[in-house]
């Protein structure tokens, strides 16, 4: 084996270089999901306990997607809420799917993140039905709430997501142009943020089959729906087990998910004690 396959003071594949210099350079990455099964056994999910909540008899296979698309022919958004917290119940009830998403970005989570991971206990899901400005996330930074900087989201849309049908992300200098001058929004609300920043903002075009992994540390958010199909997407967190938390503890936000066992003996190893009797 040459010495020039590893270069002085480099541990990282190429590949793994590569991948950690374009999510720090543009703060998200966008790519086909490593786990197209698990996707489609996850939409298939969602699709089936969303006919459940309405009472619509489920799509023939193959059709999740379309069905979902135009979900807005079946629930207005009087009852929008009340569908997607039935859908996020039977998500939540089903043991396999954490798992499954997780493997939707594994390589991804592990070279961009860790390999020692903590994982949100549940994934969260978002339903915006075209024109429905009851459903707006107003432009934030989950740090500036209490999150960690060391967390990373995990997107996925169920659905092709493209233009105000999307979410979008403020890029990395006029992100940090916006926090240099946060303060001086103290008294003043999010649309005027967004309203300073809208001309920089880049929408993430994410069709169905890849995923979205981001910076939650750049400002982000969505507007109306001005598409003709609803968004579906899932949202989840991932960070470093061993890494600083904020508001969103271990054990109540957090689970990890791939302590390796070193790790496990290490945090269980207590030394020999009984010295000073």
């Amino acid at each position: 084996m040459s010495g020039s396959e590893f270069p002085a003071g480099e541990f990282l594949t190429p590949e793994e270089r590569n991948l950690s210099e374009r999510f720090a350079a543009q703060g998200y990455l966008i790519a086909p999901v490593e786990n197209r099964g698990a996707l489609d056994q996850i939409r298939t999910h969602v699709a089936a306990a969303a006919c459940s909540a309405l009472g619509i008899a489920p799509p023939p296979d193959g059709k999740e997607g379309a069905l979902l698309d135009r979900i807005h022919e079946h629930v207005g958004p009087d009852r929008l809420n009340g569908l997607r917290l039935s859908v996020i119940e039977a998500m939540a009830a089903a043991p396999w799917l954490r798992p499954a998403y997780f493997s939707l970005a594994r390589q991804a989570l592990s070279t961009v993140v860790g390999n020692e991971l903590a994982m949100q206990r549940r994934v969260n899901l978002s339903v915006q039905l075209p024109g429905d400005t009851a459903s707006l996330l107003p432009i934030h930074a989950d740090v500036w709430s209490g999150d960690s900087p060391f967390e990373a989201v995990l997107w996925v849309p169920l659905v092709d997501c493209h233009g105000t049908k999307a979410m979008y992300l403020l890029p990395l200098g006029p992100n940090a142009d916006l926090s240099e001058r946060l303060h001086s929004f103290a008294e003043r609300s999010a649309e005027d943020i967004y309203r300073s920043v809208e001309p920089e903002i880049a929408w993430m075009e994410v069709p169905y089959g890849h995923y979205l992994l981001f910076n939650q540390n750049l400002a982000h958010g969505n507007r109306e729906n001005g598409e003709a199909e609803t968004r579906w997407s899932m949202n989840c967190r991932f960070k470093g087990v061993f890494t600083p938390y904020a508001d969103k503890k271990l054990g109540e936000f957090f689970e990890p998910i791939t302590l390796r066992a070193m790790s496990r003996i290490g945090m269980d190893y207590r030394l020999p004690g009984g010295f000073d009797e």
